[in-house]
């Protein structure tokens, strides 16, 4: 096993981990629960494939991805910051229901119950004349813009947070709202902006799984949305310890998918590889963590 394929691969997997987890942190860290990662995911990912599809380019996908992610998170943020509705249940709701609605318009579209046609993507270069194979998979994965912006996506994340009066308002908003209400700043609007650009980054992980593989198909995310969340507990909803943790799943599931080309052990408890690295990692860390002070609390 080459140490730079399987770094590359790593890369790869963990895109959409890195921008998940990045709206996974922003959400949380302004109190609203972040339940809905996975469908925001599978939203971004049908909506870039769909405005990829019709336009022919890949940079209309993207924005419909983000847009589509915008769109759910609208939806989140109107149910429990607005009706002050339980935020365990609306996240439950609207990853069945984004499941539900991309099923149906996926087959409206495509008329397809499975995929959509194959999409333009950013894999627009390739290996030429004596370039090796390792040395041009390198350059087509930094040539995608979209796992460049994953890299930084959470190192972003952390300068909001740190850096920016925005990040102080949003993580006032998760520790003492009442402190935030005190000096005339509305909650709700602190909170509503942290949530929609949570669903910027989790749409763009959709878009990532998307155009990376050229089409969509039916629930394709397959519970990306919740290894991300639990990297954000794993990484203590601080943004770069998150980063690490999404580098250690994604490097599970490269090691998984490895073995299962070897075909030592049957496939099957390989496949369980990463999600019970995931279990094991929360359960083994859980007690230690502290979550924002207001996480799923209704601010008055």
């Amino acid at each position: 096993m080459s140490v730079i394929a399987f770094l590359i691969q790593t890369l790869r997997i963990a895109t959409p981990y890195l921008f998940a987890a990045s709206g996974g942190v922003l959400s949380e860290r302004s109190g609203i629960i972040a339940l809905t990662l996975e469908g925001w995911m599978l939203t971004g990912a049908f909506c870039a494939a769909l405005g990829s599809f019709y336009s022919g380019s890949p940079w209309v996908g993207l924005l419909c991805g983000a847009g589509g992610g915008v769109l759910v998170a609208a939806l989140h943020a109107l149910a429990s910051i607005r009706y002050r509705a339980d935020q365990v249940v609306v996240g439950i709701a609207i990853n069945l229901l984004a499941v539900g609605a991309t099923r149906f318009f996926l087959r409206l579209a495509f008329d397809s119950s499975s995929n959509s046609p194959r999409v333009p993507g950013f894999d627009w270069f390739s290996a030429e004349g004596g370039a090796s194979q390792q040395s041009a998979s390198v350059f087509v994965s930094l040539a995608n813009p979209l796992v460049v912006i994953g890299l930084i996506s959470l190192p972003l994340v952390w300068w909001i947070l740190n850096r920016t009066p925005f990040g102080l308002r949003l993580r006032a908003a998760g520790e003492k709202p009442e402190a935030v209400a005190s000096v005339g700043v509305s909650v709700a609007r602190v909170r509503w902006l942290a949530v929609l650009l949570a669903g910027v980054f989790a749409g763009l992980g959709g878009t990532y799984l998307a155009l990376e593989q050229h089409q969509f198909t039916d629930s394709m995310t397959a519970g990306r949305g919740f290894i991300a969340l639990a990297a954000v507990i794993f990484g203590n909803w601080e943004p770069r310890r998150v980063a690490v943790a999404c580098l250690l799943f994604a490097a599970a599931e490269t090691f998984q998918i490895r073995l299962q080309g070897l075909q030592l052990i049957p496939s099957q408890f390989v496949e369980m590889i990463p999600y019970l690295l995931t279990i094991v990692a929360v359960a083994g860390i859980v007690g230690r963590t502290r979550q924002p002070s207001a996480l799923g609390r209704v601010a008055d």
